[in-house]
């Protein structure tokens, strides 16, 4: 059986995205930047929500070819483009870059996807998160917080019918007051 994570940048007030999607707040230091590329390394299988996919495959596929693109950007874009992908949505019809689109059920495909033999799965997207989080699926938590106060926008939590339980697996400091803390879900 999978394990199934849900990782992302978050401000200290609970938000992956400021009002209107602003996500300036959230560029990371170097050593930030390297660890989500490790974590793209270590990710069998990504699961995308539309949005966040939308913004992911405008830039990662070709990254490593702009002129001024960084070691550690031509790492991750290669990484990323290899890494298998499923993307939900109802609204777009293709997908490229080692990626399969769903256009059913998510929670239906995403308890599937668990039951399989494999790596982790990592989601990503506040709405794809929010139902798999509803529907108790989500294993581990990824919080890297930044030390910024956005005020509103995407909430990384999603509201639960019920309390989700969590035991502390790990917490690591970035550079620039960046905290990373992971969580696993007891069950």
């Amino acid at each position: 059986m999978r394990k199934l994570i849900f990782g992302m940048n978050m401000s200290l007030d609970g938000y992956i995205a400021a009002p209107g999607d602003d996500l300036g707040w959230s560029v990371p230091s170097d050593e930030l930047f390297q660890w989500w590329s490790d974590r793209v390394g270590a990710t069998d299988l990504a699961l995308y929500g539309r949005r966040v996919w939308e913004a992911m495959s405008s830039h990662w596929p070709t990254a490593d070819k702009r002129p001024d693109a960084t070691p550690a950007a031509i790492e991750f874009a290669g990484r990323w483009r290899d890494m298998p992908k499923v993307v939900f949505s109802s609204t777009i019809t293709t997908v490229d870059w080692n990626t399969r689109l769903v256009t059913g059920d998510a929670v239906t495909e995403i308890t599937r996807l668990k039951a399989e033999d494999g790596g982790p799965m990592d989601i990503v997207g506040a709405t794809l998160a929010a139902a798999a989080m509803r529907a108790g699926l989500i294993d581990e938590y990824v919080l890297v917080t930044h030390p910024v106060l956005v005020g509103g926008g995407t909430p990384f939590f999603t509201a639960l019918d019920n309390w989700v339980n969590l035991s502390l697996l790990e917490t690591r400091t970035f550079p620039d007051g960046v905290l990373l803390s992971r969580y696993e879900t007891r069950r």
